[in-house]
Order: structure tokens, then C-alpha cells, then sequence
């Protein structure tokens, strides 16, 4: 059983991270000045070196997830970047009720099902196949006190 939840815990931790990679690799990093334009067309102050903390919120995030080590820290700043990107791209609240508004909707829930992940991950740790599972496994226990 071991075997397969760590197998388990690991290919998720692929899967949530993928979205996240994905996003900086496939989108922010190679289109660095149309994503900043864009940022700060959406009101972000110093949006170029708000996007390089993106990208770096992003990857060292990801990183953290997969390979579990200091998964806590990692799943929170993919929240702060999720509560980010929620709040200035997928403001369905702005929007006037019609196909526009429901896809921001949608996107806006999405994320917040990631938040969730992420304060999950926050107060459960990454689970097996983790360096953060074997580093608990490696430190010292203190000695039982003598009777």
C-alpha cells in the first residue's frame, strides 16, 4: 500500500504543479512584454518586475510541489499568486451579465478550487514520495527520559 500511495501522492503533485509550469513556460515567460503590457493595462504598479516575481512565484512553487521539499512554502506562494491573478484578471464582478462575465466566472472558481488545493497542501504537507516525508523520517527522535 505504501508503494502506491506514494506513487499517488507524487503524480498528483505532478498534476496541480503542470498548470502552474505550464503558465510561466508556455505563456508568461515567452511572451514577457505583452504579458506585462497587459498586466498593466489591468492596474498592477511596476507590472514588469510584478510579472518576474509571477514567473518566480510560478517556478519555485512548482518546483516545491513536485519534489515535496518545503511543500508548505511552495503551496502558499501558489495561493498568493492565485489570489493575485483571481482578483485583477477574472473580476467577473466588473462584468456585465452575459458569455464574457460567465467565463471569467469560471475561471474565477477554477482558481479558487486551486486555493483550496493549496491550503490543503498548506495543513497536509505533500504526502509520501516527498523530500519533506524524508527529511521527517531522518531527523533524530529525542531519547525516552530514564524512569
Amino acid at each position: 500500500m505504501h508503494v502506491i500511495q506514494g506513487f499517488v501522492s507524487l503524480f498528483a503533485r505532478l498534476m496541480i504543479a503542470a498548470i502552474f509550469l505550464a503558465s510561466a513556460a508556455a505563456n508568461k515567460i515567452p511572451n514577457f512584454t505583452e504579458v506585462a503590457k497587459m498586466m498593466g493595462e489591468a492596474g498592477i504598479q511596476q507590472p514588469t518586475i510584478m510579472l518576474v516575481g509571477a514567473i518566480a512565484f510560478l517556478i519555485l512553487g512548482s518546483v516545491s510541489l513536485i519534489v515535496g521539499y518545503y511543500a508548505r512554502f511552495g503551496a502558499l506562494l501558489l495561493l498568493v499568486f492565485l489570489i493575485a491573478a483571481s482578483y485583477y484578471f477574472h473580476a467577473f464582478w466588473k462584468l456585465p451579465a452575459g458569455p464574457a462575465q460567465m467565463e471569467q466566472q469560471i475561471n474565477f472558481m477554477k482558481n479558487v478550487a486551486l486555493m483550496g488545493t493549496m491550503v490543503f497542501i498548506m495543513a497536509n504537507g505533500a504526502g509520501a514520495w516527498s523530500m519533506d516525508a524524508c527529511r521527517r523520517c531522518a531527523e533524530p527522535t529525542e531519547p525516552e527520559p530514564a524512569a
